[in-house]
């Protein structure tokens, strides 16, 4: 969206919503449900959209994930340990224990208890540690500890953002193994030829493609449940499986090994957390629908026609292609490929939201941030994920080769992702007053299904389950340091400054030292005046008529309505205090928010505006008590490279003097 676009939106916004125009009312509360444009949540999903369009939806995006595990899940199950015997007792075992999973981890788990933590509508783990307000609170308060726990479940998804396109697009392609073994030495090449292709195209956005996401998985889900129903009549008793004494039966019969099994049976339900985390896009109700009467059903009859597969033979090895017939190999093969790409494109487009909320609430350098539709707010484009992403995939591919040695790196961050959802989805209904005591039993119920699983995944840790750990502590450490780094800035910058009252009354009634125009100076909302102003001062010794302090704040909602979005105080002497605010799935306009504050009587004009943004120098040093030297240093690399703040809150280039500083942290 343009800046005149979203002007207009803004404008529209006051004039239906606000409707006050003494410069303090127009304050951002928690209820409101705008987007940066002036959107409502119906017209972000398309005003009018029926809900079985919304249902075909969530199908392209939510379900990709959870939908192409049919293709590895119960091989892995059975060829990925040593003594899991293909006998029948096992295989009714694991079907039992795959049924179950789906049951209590995704039907109970998610759609019945976590979905409904909605934070105005949206979902996702960072939307969940947001719910409890975690921000501003003291170091060491429950609070603190649960946002970082929080903050360590988002960088967990980060190591998931790779692996998953590696292993589903690897294991489709090895379908053509199962047609020819000529093939073998071809199935690296093409994955990576496909990632590639991935990865080029997200620049574009996924508008372009969107359309297609939802009837491809359509038919793919389709597909799935006609292949096992294919298997199933070949074996119509495997449908005993539901019965959950097979599941007991099987950890009793196997032991060690049969607790192991639970590492690869948790693939079935991976991609779990998009549930949640996709809710803001298409609602509560599609996704529901769209999994209970379809995904699940297909889900089920797959895996248990594999499971009749097995028994009537076996020797098989790829139950899953070897339940199509003959003459439908290759386009099952086709389909699975561009079902795996959908599941892939859907987590590439999550890591990117997740990592514009964790800018926007400050835990990450500000990035460059591309919006690839006017039309949905929630496709964005960021290039040094998308690189990073894309390296990381293909080494990936290069390195484990195969699916099978794929599913051992896979599952240990998810399984540990669960288990911190769980813990701070508690702690929310808590903080909510919803039957505490209910929901401590819910909890810890669903903690020992969570917990089982990830003990069992921790023993993939050896065979490739180090990498998302490895991922997920950079990740959480950078964003670590850069907020320590922030906090020593931001204390030396009020340091070296005056109390803004001060300041204020000591601004000189001589009209000759105040020139033309507005200026404007970032800065926080504190009781200090802005280090840049007396810098500007104090080389330049003017000031303009009219002065803004401007604040941006991001809060602990996903959307601020236009409406709600300004607080202006006029300090007096021409110096007004102008609070902008954002949701945390919003994007930063400080030009659109200039024109907006015409609305309430603070008049802008941009083309007679300077803006005075500081270039800070930092200076990593032993002397100021705060980090160890090394991890300064990593800060101010972090500084120097992140995106501007012109860039990055769209301030015209041609507008902005920058005032340099330097500052010892």
């Amino acid at each position: 969206m343009t800046a005149e676009e979203a002007d207009r939106s803004l404008a529209k916004g006051s004039k239906n919503g606000a409707g006050k125009k003494d410069g303090d009312n127009a304050r951002a509360n928690a209820s409101g449900n705008g987007d940066g444009g002036g959107h409502t949540k119906d017209e972000e999903h398309g005003e009018g959209q029926s809900l079985p369009f919304l249902c075909l939806a969530a199908l392209g995006i939510v379900y990709g994930d959870i939908g192409t595990s049919p293709i590895y899940a119960l091989r892995e199950a059975f060829f990925a340990h040593d003594g899991i015997a293909v006998a029948p007792a096992n295989i009714f075992g694991v079907l039992s224990l795959i049924f179950w999973s789906l049951i209590i981890v995704i039907s109970i788990k998610y759609l019945a208890v976590v979905m409904r933590a909605s934070n105005n509508g949206e979902g996702g783990i960072i939307a969940l540690v947001a719910l409890l307000n975690p921000w501003k609170t003291e170091k060491k308060s429950r609070r603190y500890l649960l946002m970082l726990l929080g903050l360590f479940g988002a960088a967990l998804l980060y190591g998931d953002g790779t692996i998953t396109p590696a292993i589903s697009v690897l294991s489709a392609i090895e379908g053509l193994e199962v047609a020819t073994p000529a093939f073998k030495p071809y199935v690296v090449p093409i994955t990576i030829a496909i990632l590639i292709g991935l990865f080029l195209i997200q620049k574009r956005g996924t508008a372009a493609v969107g359309s297609m996401f939802g009837p491809v998985m359509l038919t793919w889900f389709v597909v799935l449940g006609l292949l096992g129903i294919n298997g199933i009549i070949q074996h119509p008793g495997v449908f005993a499986a539901l019965n959950p004494l097979h599941a007991i039966g099987f950890f009793q019969s196997n032991g060690l090994a049969g607790f192991l099994v639970l590492g690869t049976v948790f693939l079935v339900v991976t991609g779990g957390e998009a549930l949640y985390a996709d809710m803001g896009h298409f609602g509560l109700a599609p996704i529901r629908l769209a999994w209970f009467f379809l995904v699940l059903p297909a889900l089920v009859l797959n895996y248990f026609g594999q499971g009749a597969m097995m028994l009537e033979n076996p020797e098989i090895t790829q139950p899953f292609y070897q339940m199509a017939p003959g003459w439908a190999l290759y386009p099952v093969v086709g389909l699975a490929t561009l079902a795996t790409v959908i599941a892939s494109q859907a987590v590439i487009s999550g890591v990117f939201s997740l990592t514009r909320q964790a800018v926007q609430l400050g835990q990450l350098p500000r990035l460059n941030i591309v919006q690839t539709s006017h039309e949905s707010y929630g496709q964005v484009y960021i290039p040094f994920m998308n690189w990073i992403l894309m390296a990381a995939t293909i080494g990936l591919v290069l390195g484990f080769q195969s699916s099978s040695n794929l599913a051992a790196a896979y599952g240990v961050a998810v399984s540990m992702d669960m288990v911190i959802t769980t813990i701070l989805a508690f702690f929310v209904a808590y903080r909510w007053d919803w039957f505490p005591r209910v929901a401590a039993v819910i909890a810890v119920l669903l903690l020992v299904v969570d917990l089982a699983f990830f003990g069992a995944n921790l023993f993939k840790v050896p065979e490739g389950g180090w990498y998302p750990l490895v991922v997920a502590g950079a990740i959480f450490f950078i964003m670590g340091t850069w907020r320590r780094g922030r906090e020593l800035v931001g204390r030396q910058l009020r340091g070296d400054t005056e109390p803004l009252e001060d300041f204020i009354e000591s601004i000189e009634a001589d009209t000759s030292k105040r020139i033309e125009g507005t200026a404007v100076f970032m800065t926080d909302a504190g009781k200090k005046t802005p280090p840049m102003l007396l810098h500007h001062l104090r080389h330049n010794r003017v000031l303009h008529e009219q002065v803004i302090l401007l604040t941006v704040h991001t809060l602990d909602v996903p959307r601020v309505a236009a409406a709600d979005r300004l607080k202006i105080e006029n300090l007096g002497k021409g110096v007004y205090r102008l609070q902008v605010y954002y949701g945390f799935m919003q994007a930063s306009n400080v030009p659109v928010a200039l024109r907006f504050a015409g609305e309430f009587d603070l008049d802008v004009d941009l083309d007679e505006t300077t803006f005075y943004v500081g270039r800070e120098s930092l200076i990593p040093t032993s002397e100021v008590p705060g980090m160890m030297v090394w991890r300064e240093h990593m800060f101010a690399f972090m500084a120097l490279n992140a995106t501007r703040a012109t860039a990055y809150y769209h301030i015209p280039p041609d507008r902005v003097v920058e005032l340099g500083i330097q500052i010892e942290i």
